[in-house]
């Protein structure tokens, strides 16, 4: 019933770091009506600074403005946090901080419990750049945190400290990425699930003017899409249901709950986030059976996490949380008049899931091919013949390092470490820099997770089913044993079948964020782990110096805020890194 929103573009100020577009970035408060039919819910969003109406921000209420940049032209943030001091969803607060079982993180021996947030903070916020190349100051990493009354985590740090108060940070960005959709969202320390359900999130575009060349769908024809899951009380209001069951029950789109979008008979470039806390979406464009000898509308894939990649037809595709999804679909290929919907199937929560678990969610929006086709013809290239950058494989060297992190449960419905070591304890993987490295995800339980490593893009290199149950105890074992190097479990041994190739939608793509599925080890190939080290906008100390710690984690939000999270560390070129720690 409500036409699809878009969020708007903020608009940057050049003149106050000369060579940088400047942002200044407000946490705010807010109200938002997710539906016609539903009352006005409170909201959390970011709000733009306009250089030219400083009194109109840039805003919805919810979500946040686009940042759109050039590749190669550095940004610069002032983040401003003005949200109240009590979570909009407290109640989830207060069960951590009295060591609720299901939600406080509770390590396996020998490490002891420690609450993410100090007992005078029920708010803290940072943002994170999710698939930027960026020095590890600016990198909003869970340990930067920032209060509302300025209380700072342990690792809180800012460019240019005389230009900010207690309650901001300011961030450089290099935006060397390739032309890509990246987004930036809340990454604070034990909260950061709660903070993206109230809003706390935004798409970053990085635009490369050689793109113009390949004569894509631009402008009203280029389309966001926010895709999330959401709970709403009678009244409308936001129902944060995630500690009663996994996944949420009503599809939420650029903000809206089952938009539309009028579109016109002609190709669409659509630019898919899936910004859920925990729901996998596997989806397809359906249409009317009367229509069409399938039921699904084919569309083709030009793009992924980490920017354009060779055109692929399909008709369907599973998309994990943070993953980005670019999309040509060509809405002339059905009658003027019909609604072509996008659907949800064959993906309960947690994926893979057991059916009936969690909501189930079937139909998400719809486009309306109701528009006449402006300009008598469409003169976009079809996908079929499109030349896009190509995307170079990693080369395999024999003596590439192997990193292995496993996903380690000490019980059922508790908390998940990687490698059976709680975040909090200091980084123990250092890489050098310049290197590149071989990890493998070594998953014995039953969900999938999305694994999000910060800096560097990777490739998939293959799967491989393993013995679970077998892993799973020898693990075990391990652990009870004093956690010898020298009886750590070969992965070798639980190998149930010969690798499997990534996914056609992985293949020739590079992705930051990857689907690390149950009962099998998936290994990723990085690109060189080269942090900027340049100085950004000629602001003192914004490039990176070594050691230089970054983190991964799983990126459904409830398992990294329960520990799926852990740090690690490059060291300068032609320093001898220590074994990985624990002998994986």
């Amino acid at each position: 019933m409500d036409p699809l929103p878009t969020p708007a573009t903020a608009v940057p100020d050049p003149s106050v770091y000369p060579g940088a577009d400047y942002y200044e970035l407000t946490m705010r408060p807010g109200s938002w009506r997710f539906h016609r039919d539903l009352g006005p819910a409170d909201v959390w969003g970011y709000w733009a600074t306009d250089p030219h109406s400083p009194r109109r921000p840039i805003g919805m209420g919810y979500l946040g403005p686009t940042i759109s940049v050039n590749k190669d032209h550095p940004t610069v943030v002032k983040y401003r946090n003005h949200l109240p001091t009590t979570h909009l969803f407290q109640f989830v607060i207060d069960a951590i901080r009295n060591g609720d079982p299901q939600l406080t993180p509770t390590p396996p021996p020998p490490y002891q419990a420690m609450l993410p947030f100090p007992d005078n903070v029920n708010v803290w916020n940072v943002v994170h750049q999710h698939g930027g190349l960026t020095a590890p100051q600016s990198d909003g990493m869970p340990l930067h945190s920032f209060s509302p009354d300025g209380i700072h985590a342990e690792s809180y740090t800012t460019l240019d400290p005389a230009r900010v108060k207690r309650n901001e940070a300011i961030c450089a960005y290099t935006n060397r990425e390739r032309s890509s959709l990246l987004w930036y969202h809340d990454h604070g320390m034990g909260m950061t699930s709660l903070n993206v359900y109230a809003g706390l999130a935004g798409l970053w575009v990085v635009n490369d003017p050689a793109d113009e060349e390949l004569n894509l769908p631009r402008g009203e024809y280029e389309v966001p899409l926010v895709l999330q899951d959401r709970t709403f009380h009678p009244d409308g209001s936001l129902a944060y249901t995630m500690t009663l069951q996994e996944g949420e029950d009503t599809p939420v789109v650029n903000g809206k709950a089952y938009p539309y979008l009028a579109v016109e008979p002609r190709r669409y470039r659509l630019r898919l986030l899936n910004a859920s806390n925990e729901r996998f979406w596997r989806l397809r464009f359906a249409v009317p059976e009367s229509l069409a000898t399938q039921p699904s509308l084919p569309f083709w894939l030009i793009g992924t996490d980490g920017g354009f990649r060779p055109p692929l037809q399909m008709l369907n595709f599973l998309i994990g949380p943070a993953e980005r999804y670019d999309l040509i679909v060509d809405f002339s290929q059905v009658p003027p008049g019909t609604d072509v919907t996008l659907t949800n199937y064959h993906a309960p929560v947690h994926y893979p899931g057991v059916p009936g678990a969690g909501p189930q969610i079937s139909e998400i929006m719809q486009f309306r091919v109701a528009k006449r086709l402006s300009g008598g013809v469409d003169r976009t290239t079809p996908p079929a013949s499109l030349k896009l950058p190509t995307v170079a494989p990693i080369a395999v060297r024999p003596d590439i390092r192997r990193r292995q992190w496993v996903v380690y449960q000490h019980k059922l419905f508790g908390t998940m470490t990687f490698n059976a070591v709680p975040f909090m304890e200091p980084s123990a993987d250092f890489i050098e820099a310049g290197s590149s490295e071989i990890w493998e995800y070594i998953n014995p339980n039953h969900d999938a997770h999305p694994m999000h490593v910060h800096l560097v893009n990777f490739q998939v290199l293959n799967r491989q089913p393993i013995n679970a149950a077998a892993y799973q105890a020898d693990y075990e074992k391990w652990i009870d044993g004093g956690r010898k190097p020298q009886d750590l479990p070969v992965l070798d041994n639980y190998l149930t079948g010969p690798p499997i190739p990534p996914e056609p939608d992985e293949a020739h793509s590079d992705k930051d964020t990857v689907k690390s599925y149950p009962e099998t080890v998936t290994r990723i190939i990085s690109r060189e782990f080269t942090p900027p080290t340049e100085t950004i906008a000629s602001i003192p100390n914004s490039g990176t110096a070594y050691p230089a710690t970054y983190v991964h984690h799983c990126h459904l939000l409830e398992h990294e805020d329960d520990d799926l999270m852990r740090p690690w560390t490059i060291v300068a070129p032609g320093t001898q890194p220590p074994t990985p720690s624990g002998g994986h």
